[in-house]
């Protein structure tokens, strides 16, 4: 591979207008060496973007991990090319992940046989008759034991590793069923594409013994499914980390094919294709694309009316919400927001009150007495300098406090473009795109700011702007008012 990136060697064979003229056999020669050894060694060629980057290197901390991105950003090349490092044990220069100083043995696999050979066996091999033109060196590679049944279809294969041995990797199909991901012990599980949760959780086990890893590949065309919620909302404990890569993450695409790209899309998949966002479905509580309320942090008019909406929680987190009025378009906007577990009501009121002095609405959880002290908790965030209403949130109509009724209202103004969010309130974002149901009940999990919004809004006619002074009580003229005749004898 010497003098591969410094061109080729020149020989020269005479001078016209003093330009150099090149042997073109020689030439053809050194680009057929060049192409050779460009797709024999394709390992050393790979040039990841930040985010892939960043699914690698989260290898050193986590367990799980999931590149969840649009078709055709290179999340399969991605970990094609981790598998390859690992089986290898040739780590570039850059790598910052785990690292494997043995042979390992690795499963792969997708929903079917075709798509596991189209998909991940490609990135990792070749094209059938070309083993060793991608990830793995050509070199290295022991010929793959094929499959019977599906043509092209390899079953078994070996790589050589630095320290000597051979790395071992099997290829799977989903479909075969959960017993085929049974009874075996591995380092490495590949799943390219979602798998059903029952062969995650199966292939997760055969890591435990190696303390190996399970890297996930997927584009969330399933919705909030069991696999995709377990990444983004990651079991308390787990050892899971998600890495979400969107078109605009990648530069293999021009702007102007971007847009084609994703305009090609029906609309109702448009942001799982392109943005690795789970696909909108009946599962999701509001199915609204993200554009349609994401707006730019911007400096709202003084004027604008506020109010906060707060949950109280504590294994779940106590959340809040920050919405200011715009009463001209009937829209609300929400400009901040807060998500902490595991803390007191003091800590909480802290972190909320620099967001200025606006009144506050709450639950009937509020209403609930402090097992401590003995107070409710709503007197107790009053105690520490927020100002909270003086009841409980609902509407003012006979909709009263009803979940449904409050996710309609919000759903309605997602609609018509009369609810903005900005896009520094990214715990919000995180929460509303796995906001979904179960069996038409809404899943009580990791929907805090979803709640505080909602009390929120119920409560907007209480809404003031930041500017205006707390209202002094004039006690004389309260006393004489109501004992005029008794204080004026």
């Amino acid at each position: 591979m010497e003098n591969l990136h410094e061109g080729i060697h020149e020989k020269e064979t005479g001078r016209e207008s003093g330009l150099l003229i090149l042997d073109d056999a020689l030439l053809l020669q050194k680009l057929k060496e060049y192409k050779k050894l460009s797709s024999e060694w394709g390992l050393f060629l790979y040039q990841p973007y930040k985010k892939q980057i960043e699914f690698h290197n989260d290898g050193l901390k986590y367990r799980e991990r999931a590149l969840i991105a649009g078709n055709q950003l290179g999340k399969t090349l991605a970990a094609a090319h981790e598998v390859a490092f690992h089986m290898t044990g040739l780590y570039p220069d850059w790598w910052g992940g785990r690292r494997f100083d043995s042979p390992v043995t690795v499963w792969i696999g997708s929903e079917t046989a075709e798509l596991t050979r189209d998909g991940a066996q490609t990135k990792l091999l070749g094209p059938q008759g070309q083993f060793g033109t991608a990830a793995v060196p050509k070199s290295l590679l022991t010929d793959p034991k094929m499959a019977r049944g599906t043509p092209g279809c390899a079953e078994l294969f070996a790589v050589k590793h630095t320290s000597g041995g051979l790395s071992q990797g099997v290829f799977k199909a989903f479909a075969d069923g959960r017993e085929k991901w049974q009874a075996g012990t591995v380092h490495i599980v590949w799943p390219d594409e979602e798998c059903p949760y029952d062969i995650y959780t199966e292939a997760l086990t055969r890591t435990n013994a190696t303390n190996g890893i399970i890297l996930t590949t997927l584009t969330p065309l399933k919705g909030m499914s069991d696999v995709v919620m377990r990444f983004l909302r990651p079991p308390e404990g787990a050892s899971v980390k998600a890495t979400q890569m969107t078109i605009d993450d990648v530069d293999h695409y021009s702007d102007e094919k971007k847009k084609e790209i994703i305009a090609s899309y029906p609309p109702h998949e448009r942001e799982a294709r392109a943005k690795g966002i789970p696909m909108l479905g009946s599962g999701r509580v509001f199915p609204i694309p993200e554009e349609y309320i994401v707006e730019e942090d911007f400096l709202p008019p003084d004027h604008w009316p506020g109010i906060i909406g707060l949950d109280f929680g504590w294994d779940h987190p106590t959340a809040a919400g920050k919405i200011l009025y715009d009463k001209e378009t009937d829209c609300i906007h929400v400009t901040a927001v807060y998500r902490q577990s595991r803390e007191v009501p003091i800590y909480h009121a802290a972190a909320i009150k620099p967001w200025g002095q606006y009144p506050v609405s709450w639950p009937h959880d509020g209403l609930q007495h402090d097992k401590g002290s003995g107070e409710q908790l709503a007197s107790i965030y009053r105690k520490h300098g927020l100002r909270m209403l003086s009841e409980r949130a609902q509407f003012p109509d006979d909709r009263g406090n009803g979940v449904e009724a409050g996710i309609q209202e919000m759903l309605e103004r997602m609609q018509t473009g009369r609810f903005r969010v900005f896009r520094s309130c990214h715990d919000f974002f995180e929460e509303f795109r796995s906001y979904h149901r179960k069996d038409g009940k809404i899943v009580k999990e990791r929907e805090d700011l979803m709640s505080a919004i909602r009390y929120g809004l119920m409560m907007l006619r209480y809404a003031q702007p930041k500017t205006e002074a707390p209202r002094k009580i004039d006690r004389y003229s309260k006393m004489k008012k109501r004992f005029g005749s008794w204080m004026s004898a």
